[in-house]
Formats: structure tokens, C-alpha cells, sequence
């Protein structure tokens, strides 16, 4: 395994998308041909798939230095009027532009740090979202919770407003790696807003772990999985600590590469969380999460009916993604559009009565194709490459797989399947099927490393 990890442990894509955001064709994005993409999506949607809907809050009061997110660090409250009146705005454009009542299977609230907003606000906002709209009844609403702020008025009123799902940024139990990624928070807190939680009746709590932190060794998984445990979330992201400082500036330059545990011993770290989520009944879904059977995620994964998108995995499949806020990435399956990156641009375009979009992709054929392919790989672990179905381009992907097929991380046929070994290197097997990226050929490190 240590060789296989120094031979594939290279920057890698984590195929949220396809194509993924740096090779977008971003001269060719043309807005109002992507807005017609929606219209269309939604008028292939049927009435129980209905739409998803993203929402960027992207206020926080402090930086975490090993956060990778679009956010605006304040203290100043008055902010978060000013920007949900520009969120109704946003949405009320593309209602009018969907011409009819939306029917909304999924709201998600991201950030920055949701809980930055106070309750009174969050339910103006999400109150004005459903007002004219139409919830399925398996329809699923999550939020992201920092433990520090999540107050129990702000879960009493998100329940009210039909969420049964929250996520907390854990990361490390540490206090002394949480000095160091300006993340303290107090175990007691945490122990806090879970217990709120499961007292209003929320189904499925998550937290988010790290593991490749600086400073981080096997006595810091072994103690945060065992304090995760005593609470037993019902989801748990595993994550690999992704050191991106040329994309997101100084706040991930207050640590050095040398402060990080690196390949075999990073590997290690990661194997000891996962065998220890193993042995407490959790199971392993896709890259990175895992859930108890009684979780609707497990469900989806079982019932091959798992999808990934921007958010994640999720276990409800939309055709049409709506992101609304600063940054947000909406996807009509044939088109993605990102909202302006600064709050002020992204405020001033809603206010002149535009869709905020700055930059996009439409999908080409090969796109749609290539992305069903790997959306296959890293929801179910195979997907079919029969010469019939994969044409031309079957000889250079099978060419691309068989290094990997010797390694013993997939296996070859009809269908390419990610073997147990291989579930660890799917997005090296991902980007077998990854033309752009084949094609560009980067001179530059634009990814996190992949182990």
C-alpha cells in the first residue's frame, strides 16, 4: 500500500462536477443559453423529483485557516438583512423564469457559517423561499451548524420550517489543533447542540472530521472518532485536509506543508478512522462518508439511488440544482453558472435586477457522457465500457484503467468496478474518464492531492 499511495497520491479533482470548474469553457458561456437549459430541466423534471436548491450564507464572525469555502469574515450583524432580501430577489428571478410553481425536493443552507444569521432572519428567508412553492413529502432540508453559535431557537425554528437535518463542522477535538486552524470549540458544545437536536426530533445528524491536519497524529483520530462516537451521528464525512493556499490566499498559510502529516503517515490516519467507523456499525458510501443503516444516505447507496452534486452526496436526485447567494454553483445537468464571487458584486447584480451569474460551462455531448460515467463510479463503484456503448474513446480509457486494473484497484470487463483496495483511489480512477483534463494537461497544481 505504501507504494501504491506514492504512485497515486497526485492532484486530483474530487468530481463534485464533470467538467470540473477549471476546465470550463468559460469563453463560450453564453447566460441566456444556460437560463433556457433551466427551463428545460424543469419541464423534464417529473413531479416527484423536483428541484434542489443550495444556499450560500457566507458570513462568518472568525477565519478557520484550514477552510477552503467562500466566505466573508465580520462581526457586523446589520449585514444579513441587506443580503436575504437579495436571496428572495435572486430566487423570485428564477421563479418567474421557470414560469411555474416550483416543486422543491432538497434546500440546503452552506457557508460561511449559517448560524451567523440569526433565527428571526433564517425564517424570513426560508419562509419566503416555500411561500408560492410546493415541498414533496420525502423532500429532505439540512443546514450547516458551527457548534459554537447553534443556538436552540435556531433549531426550534428551522424544524418549524421542516428541516430534520443538521451538519457540524467538527473537524478535531484537539484544542491544540484547533488553536492552530483558529477552530475552538469547546467539547461541551458540541455535546450541546446535539443534544438540541435530537430533542426537536432531527432524523440525521452529521459531523464533518479532517483528517491530514497540521499537527495531527493517531492519538488525535483515535480521541475525536471516540468523542464522535459517544454522540453517534447518524452521517459522518471523513475528509482529507485539502492545502490549496495558492487558491485561497493567507488563510491556509498560517501552517507550512511541513507541518503536515504526509503520504503513508496521512494514509494511516485515515485507515485508523475508517476501521474505527467500521467497527461501530458505520458503512462506507462512495468517497468520504459514512452512515448508519437506519440513515436515508445508506439507504440511497443500497437502493442505487445515491447522487452527487456540488453539496455532496445526497440521497435524492434532482435534475436541476438552483444555487442562490455569493458563489453558489447551480447546475440544469446541461449547464453549470457560478454566482458572483464578492458580496458587493453579487448584491449590486441582484439589485439592477439580474441573475448574478459571472462565468458557466455548457455541456457538450462528451461532456454529459463522460459525466454519467463517473457520476456512476463514485456513487456505485462501476460503471459499464462496452465497446458499443463507450465508441472510440473505450480503446483510451481502457488503456488509462489498466495500470490501475494491475494495482489491483479495479477490475476490468464489461464494466469497470472499484475493488475494496480501490474505493480509497476513486478519484485517480475518475480521472481515467477525464478528457479535459487528459487533454490540458496542467503545468500547474490546481487540485488537492488525492490521499
Amino acid at each position: 500500500m505504501k507504494e501504491l499511495i506514492k504512485k497515486y497520491n497526485v492532484p486530483a479533482p474530487r468530481y463534485t462536477s464533470y467538467p470540473t470548474v477549471p476546465f470550463w469553457d468559460v469563453d463560450q458561456f453564453n447566460t441566456d443559453t444556460y437560463l433556457q437549459s433551466v427551463v428545460r430541466s424543469v419541464k423534464e423534471s417529473n413531479e416527484q423529483q423536483g428541484i434542489s436548491l443550495y444556499i450560500h450564507l457566507p458570513y462568518c464572525e472568525s477565519l478557520c485557516t484550514f477552510c477552503g469555502c467562500n466566505k466573508r469574515i465580520t462581526k457586523n450583524h446589520d449585514v444579513e438583512g441587506p443580503y436575504i432580501t437579495a436571496l428572495l430577489k435572486e430566487w423570485k428571478m428564477y421563479t418567474e423564469l421557470m414560469g411555474e410553481r416550483p416543486v422543491i425536493q432538497e434546500i440546503h443552507l452552506g457557508g460561511g457559517t449559517p448560524t451567523f444569521f440569526s433565527p428571526e432572519n433564517i425564517k424570513n428567508l426560508i419562509s419566503g423561499i416555500l411561500d408560492g412553492a410546493r415541498v414533496l413529502p420525502q423532500a429532505e432540508f439540512g443546514f450547516e451548524g458551527h457548534p459554537n453559535n447553534t443556538s436552540r431557537e435556531h433549531l426550534e425554528t428551522l424544524a418549524k420550517l421542516g428541516f430534520s437535518r443538521v451538519s457540524f463542522g467538527i473537524q478535531d477535538t484537539s484544542t491544540a489543533i484547533q488553536k492552530v486552524i483558529n477552530r475552538l470549540q469547546p467539547w461541551e458544545n458540541v455535546e450541546r447542540a446535539v443534544n438540541w437536536a435530537r430533542e426537536l426530533n432531527y432524523s440525521s445528524i452529521n459531523f464533518d472530521l479532517v483528517y491530514g491536519l497540521p499537527f495531527q497524529h493517531k492519538e488525535n483520530i483515535e480521541e475525536t472518532i471516540g468523542k464522535t462516537l459517544e454522540l453517534r451521528p447518524e452521517r459522518i464525512a471523513f475528509y482529507s485536509y485539502a492545502h490549496v493556499p495558492w487558491i485561497k490566499g493567507l488563510g491556509q498559510r498560517k501552517f507550512t506543508e511541513a507541518d503536515l502529516p504526509k503520504d503513508q503517515e496521512k494514509r494511516a490516519l485515515y485507515e485508523l478512522g475508517c476501521e474505527k467507523l467500521r467497527e461501530a456499525g458505520y458503512v462506507e458510501i462512495g468517497m468520504d462518508h459514512f452512515s448508519l443503516e437506519e440513515d436515508s444516505l445508506f439507504k440511497a447507496w443500497r437502493n442505487n439511488t445515491l447522487h452527487r452534486n456540488f453539496m455532496g452526496y445526497t440521497s435524492g436526485k434532482t435534475q436541476l440544482m438552483v444555487g442562490l447567494g455569493v458563489s453558489s454553483i447551480s447546475d440544469s445537468w446541461y449547464g453549470f453558472a457560478q454566482n458572483e464571487k464578492k458580496v458587493e458584486d453579487y448584491l449590486e447584480r441582484v439589485d439592477r435586477g439580474e441573475i448574478p451569474i459571472f462565468r458557466g460551462h455548457i455541456l457538450t455531448a462528451e461532456d454529459l457522457f463522460i459525466r454519467k460515467k463517473i457520476l456512476e463510479i463514485m456513487c456505485f463503484g462501476e460503471t459499464s465500457i462496452t465497446d458499443k456503448e463507450m465508441g472510440e474513446r473505450g480503446s483510451t480509457i481502457r488503456e488509462r484503467l489498466l495500470p490501475l486494473q494491475q494495482d489491483g484497484l479495479v477490475q476490468l470487463g464489461e464494466k469497470v468496478k472499484v475493488t475494496e483496495q480501490g474505493r480509497t483511489f476513486l478519484r485517480n480512477i475518475c480521472m481515467a474518464f477525464d478528457a479535459r483534463l487528459w487533454r490540458t494537461s496542467p503545468d500547474q497544481q490546481m487540485f488537492s492531492m488525492s490521499v
